[in-house]
C-alpha cells in the first residue's frame, strides 16, 4: 500500500483534502492525524471492522481499549450513555483540550473498542486538523497513538511514517504537536475522579476543579495492577536499553559527566537524553550526535513537547545504551516520569542512592 502524506496548513482552506479524509473514515479505512498531544491512527468508532485494522497496523494487544475523539459536545452523547456531574465539569473546564473521560459506553460502540469494558474513553482534541477530519468523517474516530505498539508515540508526521508507512493510505501532516505527551485519562465513574494515566491536563490542574483527585494505585506502586488496561503494556521504549536518573537538578551535570566518561572509557556507546545544560557539559566527551537536549532544565512544557522525539533519536544513533536525566514529578513532570519509567521498563535510579562506579555493569 502506497501512504500519502498531505501538508494541512488551514483546514478551512483545505477542505477537499479534509472530506477526503472523512470519506476515507467513513469507507473503513485508516488515517493518521495530528492532535495537540501526539499523532493518532484513526478508524471509524462505530465500525468494529475498521478498528480491528488498527489493531493489526500497531500490533496491539486486543485487551487494550481504543480512545474515540469527537469534533464536539453534541458526538460525546453519541458514545457515552450517561455524562455526571463530575465529567460535565471536566469538559467545561478542559474541553477541547488534552483529557480523556472514562465513561459509561452507549449501545451503538462496539465491544471491539473498548476491549469489551462497559466504559468508553472519550476525547474531545483541542486541534483544528483532529476536529475538522472528525466533523467530515461525521462519526467519532477511535485512535490510539500512530506508532508500533510499544515504541515511543509520534509528535510529527514523519515519526508517524516511519511506522505506518505502507500500512495505511493517508497521514495528515498538521506540523509538530504542541503537548508532546498523550492526553490524560479520568475514571469519572466513582465518587472521587482518578487519573489513570497522567498527561497533559495536570492532577493539579484537575484538583483546581474537583478538589480531591486520585492516583491509581498501578500509577504509584510498581506491584499494583493498572485499572486501564493499556498501561500494563510496555510503552514508549526506544531500542536501545534506557536508565534513567532522578535527583537535585544541581547535581545532574556532575553525574552524567562522571558516568558518560566512565562509560566511554569501558568502551561502551552511551546516549544521553537530558536537559541542555547537562547535554551541552557531556558533549565536553561524547560526539556530539550521541547527545539530544530535551529542553531547558525545569522547562516541564518544553521537555514533554521534545520527549518522545529524543527517544525515537537514539534508534537512528549506534548506541549500546541510553542515559536519560529524570523530572520532577509534579505538574507535567508526572506524566513525563510515567513515561520514562515505561520506557525505561521501570529501571529509574536516584542518583543518591546510585552505589556501581559505572551502570555498564548493570546492563
Amino acid at each position: 500500500m502506497q501512504t500519502r502524506i498531505v501538508k494541512i496548513n488551514d483546514p478551512s482552506a483545505q477542505r477537499e483534502e479534509i472530506e477526503k479524509a472523512g470519506e476515507l473514515i467513513r469507507r473503513g479505512e485508516l488515517v493518521a492525524f495530528p492532535t495537540e498531544t501526539v499523532y493518532g491512527l484513526g478508524a471509524n468508532g462505530f465500525d468494529a471492522t475498521a478498528c480491528a485494522k488498527i489493531y493489526a497496523a500497531k500490533g496491539r494487544p486486543s485487551d487494550n481499549p481504543l480512545i474515540l475523539h469527537v469534533a464536539d459536545r453534541a458526538m460525546i452523547d453519541l458514545v457515552a450513555a450517561e455524562v455526571n456531574d463530575t465529567a460535565e465539569k471536566l469538559l467545561t473546564a478542559f474541553c477541547p483540550g488534552a483529557l480523556t473521560l472514562i465513561l459509561p459506553k452507549s449501545g451503538r460502540v462496539p465491544p471491539k473498542v473498548t476491549g469489551n469494558l462497559s466504559t468508553v474513553g472519550v476525547r474531545w482534541p483541542d486541534n483544528a486538523v483532529a476536529r475538522a477530519l472528525i466533523a467530515a468523517a461525521g462519526v467519532p474516530i477511535a485512535a490510539p497513538s500512530a506508532n508500533i505498539s510499544g515504541r515511543p508515540s509520534p509528535t510529527t508526521a514523519d515519526m508517524t511514517a516511519a511506522d505506518m508507512a505502507g500500512k495505511i493510505p493517508l497521514i495528515l501532516d498538521g506540523g509538530n504537536t504542541r503537548v508532546g505527551v498523550e492526553s490524560t485519562i479520568v475514571d469519572c465513574s466513582a465518587r472521587v475522579a482518578t487519573i489513570l494515566r497522567p498527561g497533559g491536563i495536570t492532577r493539579e490542574m484537575l484538583a483546581e476543579i474537583l478538589g480531591e483527585v486520585r492516583l491509581d494505585p498501578g500509577l504509584e506502586r510498581a506491584d499494583a495492577a493498572p485499572k486501564a488496561p493499556g498501561m500494563k503494556y510496555r510503552h514508549y521504549a526506544p531500542k536501545a536499553p534506557l536508565t534513567v536518573f532522578c535527583g537535585k537538578s544541581e547535581r545532574m551535570e556532575d553525574f552524567f559527566l562522571g558516568q558518560a566518561q566512565k562509560l566511554q572509557n569501558a568502551g561502551k556507546r552511551a546516549g544521553i537524553l537530558a536537559s541542555r545544560e547537562v547535554a551541552d557539559a557531556v558533549r565536553r566527551i561524547l560526539p556530539s550526535e550521541r547527545v539530544f537536549a530535551y529542553g531547558t532544565q525545569g522547562n516541564l512544557t518544553e521537555i514533554a513537547r521534545n520527549l518522545y522525539a529524543g527517544l525515537c533519536y537514539f534508534d537512528n544513533c549506534a548506541v549500546d545504551l541510553i542515559l536519560a536525566e529524570g523530572v520532577t514529578e509534579t505538574n507535567l513532570g508526572l506524566a513525563i516520569m510515567n513515561r520514562l519509567q515505561k520506557a525505561s521498563g521501570g529501571r529509574v535510579i536516584e542518583i543518591g542512592e546510585f552505589k556501581n562506579d559505572s551502570i555498564s555493569q548493570t546492563l
